[in-house]
């Protein structure tokens, strides 16, 4: 079982979004406690340990820490913005 973190980037990205979107990708970002790489999951390229799932339109950014047992968000974004 991993612990997740939110980065205050990541936490003001969700106060920005619509309730029913809100609600569904914090479905899925407490999934990643018990699977930080679920099916869909891509590692960002040029990256050591940045991973990123799709959900919907929007694209949440995360880092794995294998030693330590946890997952960090960095952001959740729409996926025209999340990239620059």
């Amino acid at each position: 079982m991993y612990e997740i973190y939110l980065e205050r980037s990541a936490e003001k990205d969700l106060k920005r979004l619509p309730v029913g979107i809100f609600e569904q990708i914090m479905t899925h970002i407490k999934a990643l406690a018990n699977t930080p790489r679920p099916s869909g999951c891509h590692k960002i390229t040029g990256s050591k340990n940045d991973w990123r799932i799709r959900i919907g339109n929007y694209r949440v950014t995360y880092e794995i820490d294998e030693k330590g047992k946890a997952v960090k968000v960095m952001r959740v974004r729409h996926r025209r913005e999340v990239y620059r």
